[in-house]
């Protein structure tokens, strides 16, 4: 029976083995990409406060963060980040500028025993500690820009401070109606702005029209004595 069975399997023919990781449905959704690394010689407990930080992150804000953290898992991190980055770039052909950490985990591996000798012939334990990091990309929207503003100095502000308060200050004089003026052509000409008076020209214009009444009472007086 068993040599029958590897008679099967030796003619089976070679693109079935070659195609049995691509038969396998993918793990992740297709705008994702993921890698993992296995039996880390580092405690999950000390990954794990690496890891949580760059959770929802960018990839470029992952990777720039990871290089700056003193921790000796910062390391294994960044490189398992950047080989889920090349899986997405390269198996996948997803945008590196929008690839977003969207999930980051540290799952416990097996504990490497070993024993340290004490006095009286007893032994201490001793436990290495492994993790297996696993690491999701996705591509989605593209990481907002901030927009920059205008650098101005402080002279420049302050004296565009002062004149809006001045501006605000003075008091503005109401717009006074203009009229078109039309030429004998046809074609409008530019309007005639009447300027406002003031209040001494305009009592005098009305003291000017205004007819003396004392002056004519008297000369009517004569003109009756003279006929009498």
């Amino acid at each position: 029976m068993a040599e029958d069975k590897d008679a099967d399997i030796l003619e089976r023919p070679k693109t079935h083995r070659e195609n049995r990781k691509k038969n396998q449905p993918r793990r992740v959704a297709k705008n994702q990409a993921m890698a993992v690394a296995k039996f880390v010689r580092v405690p999950p407990r000390k990954a794990r406060l690496v890891i949580d930080e760059i959770r929802g992150l960018y990839v470029q804000e992952a990777l720039a963060f990871l290089n700056f953290v003193p921790n000796r898992a910062a390391g294994f991190i960044h490189r398992v980040l950047t080989s889920a980055v090349a899986n997405a770039v390269n198996n996948h052909s997803l945008d590196v500028e929008r690839l977003k950490v969207v999930s980051a985990r540290v799952d416990e591996g097996p504990r490497i025993k070993r024993i340290h000798p004490r006095a009286q012939g007893r032994v201490y334990r001793i436990l290495h500690r492994t993790s297996h990091i696993t690491i999701v990309v996705e591509e989605g929207e593209p990481k907002p820009r901030r927009v920059r503003r205008a650098s101005r100095s402080r002279a420049e502000a302050a004296r565009a401070a002062r004149a809006t308060k001045v501006a605000e200050a003075t008091p503005t004089s109401a717009p006074v109606a203009a009229e078109a003026v039309t030429s004998e052509t046809g074609q409008e000409e530019l309007p005639i702005v009447e300027e406002p008076q003031t209040a001494v020209e305009t009592a005098g214009e009305e003291t000017a029209d205004e007819p003396t009444t004392v002056g004519e009472s008297a000369s009517s007086e004569a003109n009756n004595k003279e006929e009498s």
